[in-house]
């Protein structure tokens, strides 16, 4: 079985482990191997300040706090995503507005968001899906024009950039995921960027369960105590030392996956020129990371028998979310802003292909050539 995921491993994990433990004798959070990471986000993607966490969710739940999100506060997000881009604002009483999809890229409308604003609209989370980028420029006009924030949910968008900026570092905050899922991992982790650095000190108290124990240990002051909200957003330093051998090979994780993609799109395309499929857009001022390859099926019965078929032939393929308006919390806490054009009808067209760091060529290829019999059949 062609699996459809298997997180990357580059080989000098298991050293640096065993260097935190051994050599470091740091086992939690905050250690030598986290501040690393930590410069290497700020260093390679040009933010501020940036803090690893245990999860993109709880990196979105920071945010949520930062910007002081109230009951009847409402957020602005596309329907299409993740559970975690909309929990972290439930969790504090928010409102969810939910805003249809673009067709092309399956990220929120940039043109119906400024219809869904109310006086009670505290920000727009723009989720950029597959690692390809929203058209940011027109989200953080309409955001200055009503005096919103810009979280940026980039948990599929490490080393992704729009017109040369890192995703995650154009609105006031970006969270990041390296779950076992994503192009780097740490098994479970995340992390927030911070542009405002207005927002830094606090940023490290929530994440120190609501203590100013970050200024303690730079010898900033001379004990530590409780001086706000907070919770315990600080991954394990084992965590850490093993992203950490990954972000130093993040170019050539990179390449490789970006190799695969183009693999997919070249073999697929004469199937897309026929009118059978639709593959994946690009937009000409985003460089995307190759964190998935999806293709739209005609409706979700050929969808389901396309899985199928490909089981069948030992690959696995996945769909990918059901829309969280139409989902029994999401008609609890939030609402759908204009019409459903898109969201339904394209989410159920989609299918994931496997693409993982080192999918071999010769897999790769042997997906392409098992999905263009399928439709040689038709």
């Amino acid at each position: 079985m062609i699996p459809f995921n298997i997180p990357p491993y580059i080989g000098k994990e298991e050293e640096y482990i065993k260097e935190a433990i051994i050599n470091n004798h740091k086992l939690c959070g905050d250690g030598p191997f986290t501040k690393r990471c930590n410069s290497w986000i700020e260093n390679n993607f040009k933010t501020p300040k940036a803090l690893l966490t245990t999860s993109c969710t709880h990196a979105l739940e920071m945010a949520a706090i930062l910007i002081d999100i109230q009951p009847g506060d409402e957020v602005i997000v596309p329907s299409y995503t993740f559970v975690s881009t909309v929990n972290a604002f439930v969790l504090r009483g928010a409102k969810i507005v939910f805003v249809d999809v673009r067709p092309d890229t399956m990220n929120i409308d940039e043109n119906l968001i400024e219809e869904a604003i109310t006086d009670k609209t505290k920000a727009i989370i723009p989720v950029h899906y597959a690692g390809v980028a929203c058209e940011m420029d027109k989200i953080m006009d309409i955001a200055s024009k009503h005096n919103l924030f810009v979280i940026e949910d980039a948990a599929q968008g490490v080393m992704s950039t729009y017109k040369g900026k890192s995703l995650g570092t154009i609105g006031d905050f970006g969270c990041y995921s390296f779950h076992e899922t994503k192009n780097y991992t740490m098994g479970e982790g995340g992390a927030i960027s911070i542009q405002n650095k207005k927002f830094i000190e606090r940023a490290e108290i929530i994440r120190e369960k609501g203590t100013n124990r970050s200024k303690f240990l730079r010898g900033q002051i001379d004990k530590y105590t409780w001086v706000d909200m907070g919770s315990s957003y600080l991954p394990s330093e084992l965590n850490a030392a093993y992203l950490y051998a990954q972000l130093e090979e993040a170019d050539e994780i990179n390449t490789n996956r970006l190799n695969t993609w183009e693999l997919y799109y070249n073999g697929l395309k004469e199937l897309e020129d026929r009118g059978y499929i639709e593959l994946p857009y690009i937009p000409d001022n985003c460089e995307h990371n190759a964190h998935m390859f999806y293709l739209k099926c005609s409706d979700m019965e050929e969808r389901t028998d396309l899985i199928e078929y490909l089981k069948e032939n030992d690959i696995l393929a996945v769909f990918h979310y059901i829309s969280l308006h139409s989902s029994v919390a999401g008609m609890k806490y939030g609402q759908f802003s204009g019409e459903d054009i898109y969201t339904t009808k394209e989410s159920e067209r989609l299918i994931r292909l496997p693409l993982y760091y080192r999918m071999k060529e010769k897999d790769t290829l042997y997906v392409v050539e098992k999905i263009k019999n399928y439709y040689r059949r038709k």
